[in-house]
């Protein structure tokens, strides 16, 4: 089997740890609590939490980027306002696309400082900007006024990016408890209790009827859950035997993708949860996959990234990197027909989407842990080096900005502004 070629035209498309934490595994950076096992819980103040989160973050040493010729900048006409950024990734496809040409000349327009090291990325909705931080408290800014706006307070990290959508906030949190709060005041207006954290971000989506609005949502207790986004009542679960920490994507509206800790690709029906296929991989699948139009594809555990049809008998293909794990979730660009992964050998790797060949890496200074946006023109990530990259889709660097603060969050873009969050806790919007 032979996937197709993706169509040019078709544009389209701590409190740290918890009593259920996940130990690192050997070759992962200990800062991470991303995972496929468990240990034993521990209790201890904010204060000690914070600080021991700060020691282990480790220290970005920088290396010199490759030497390239630059990218000519084209003259640009005044831009359109880009749309908000709701939910991870950019849309339920979980793609990490930006339908705009990338920033030529960024530079840091204002920062504000969380008071805790960030793990996952923001979201923007209605000029505002919300996101989590390891110590469990969800921030509230106002993109214009650069203000706090709210803050709420959970008992355990914020490991994944919220959802906004009609004036709520959709986020789970490392204390087993998934909830809605009100975007305007941060009160909270339901909650759900799981069996373990939600280590995910949740999706929201249109119901089958298209009468209501729906949030799926992956536990680590390996349930996969769709909520009524009014009231957090159960419409559906689907139960797999291990641990899920990556975020579900929609496929063709009727579908629902993700991998598990089983080393299962599960595609559930949207409309009632009910299986419909799995393709079984090496290992353990531990991060979000992405998708375009019914192509799924994701990383595993075995230093791999593979590609399936959602209703494949089996993998159609795998790029086997030799020495070191993949660390982010796949951007597709099907522009070009690639597919880009950060990974730990301080690369961006890009692969066809069609062979799964390697086409080029460009090397950092750190782990690429930051997944990749896919602007028009060329690709945004960060490193643990700190710095953010621009990446021509030929591989060449077009810019650096360098940060000073390890970027392994996913940046994203709204209303023409990159946002990213740094591990020590600093919010970058980038003009």
């Amino acid at each position: 089997m032979t996937l197709p070629v993706i169509n040019a035209g078709l544009l389209f498309i701590l409190k740290a740890s918890t009593s259920q934490a996940t130990p690192p595994a050997p070759d992962r950076d200990p800062s991470s609590t991303r995972g496929c096992g468990k240990q034993a819980g521990y209790a201890t103040s904010r204060a000690l939490i914070l600080l021991a989160s700060l020691l282990i973050l480790p220290a970005c040493k920088k290396e010199s980027p490759p030497e390239v010729e630059p990218a000519a900048s084209p003259v640009q006409a005044t831009k359109p306002i880009t749309p908000d950024w709701p939910i991870t990734r950019g849309g339920p496809a979980l793609q990490g696309r930006v339908h705009a040409p990338v920033p030529q000349s960024p530079a840091i327009d204002w920062t504000y400082d969380l008071e805790a090291p960030a793990m996952a990325e923001a979201t923007v909705a209605e000029q505002h900007l919300v996101v989590g931080d390891i110590m469990g408290l969800v921030h509230c800014l106002d993109l214009e006024t650069r203000k706090l706006l709210w803050s709420h307070e959970t008992d355990d990290t914020i490991q994944a990016a919220p959802a906004l959508s009609n004036n709520r906030v959709f986020v789970g949190s490392g204390d087993n408890t998934f909830l809605a709060l009100d975007l305007k005041t941060g009160d909270e207006l339901w909650s759900i209790q799981g069996d373990e954290k939600f280590p995910s971000a949740p999706v929201v989506t249109s119901s089958a009827d298209g009468k209501s609005e729906w949030v799926l949502v992956n536990g680590y207790d390996g349930i996969a859950r769709c909520l009524d986004a009014s009231n957090g009542e159960a419409v559906w679960s689907y139960k797999t035997d291990n641990y899920i920490n990556g975020t579900p994507a929609i496929i063709d509206e009727t579908h629902v993708a993700f991998g598990g800790c089983d080393k299962v690709i599960h595609v559930i029906k949207l409309s009632d949860g009910t299986l419909t296929n799995e393709v079984t991989t090496d290992a353990e699948i531990i991060s979000s996959v992405a998708t375009f139009g019914k192509i799924i594809y994701c990383t595993t555990y075995a230093h791999q990234l593979v590609a399936t049809l959602a209703d494949g008998d089996s993998l159609d293909w795998i790029y086997e990197a030799e020495d070191f794990p993949f660390s982010s979730a796949p951007a597709i660009n099907e522009q070009v027909g690639h597919v880009y992964v950060g990974s730990k050998d301080k690369h961006l790797h890009a692969v066809d989407t069609t062979t799964g060949e390697l086409l080029w890496r460009f090397r950092t200074g750190g782990p690429v842990e930051s997944s990749p946006l896919v602007f028009d023109d060329a690709i945004v990530f960060g490193s643990n080096d700190g710095r953010l990259y621009a990446v021509t889709f030929e591989g060449k660097e077009l810019w650096t900005l360098d940060l000073g603060e390890k970027l392994s969050a996913p940046a994203i873009f709204a209303q023409n502004r990159l946002i990213v969050t740094g591990a020590k806790g600093t919010v970058f919007v980038i003009k």
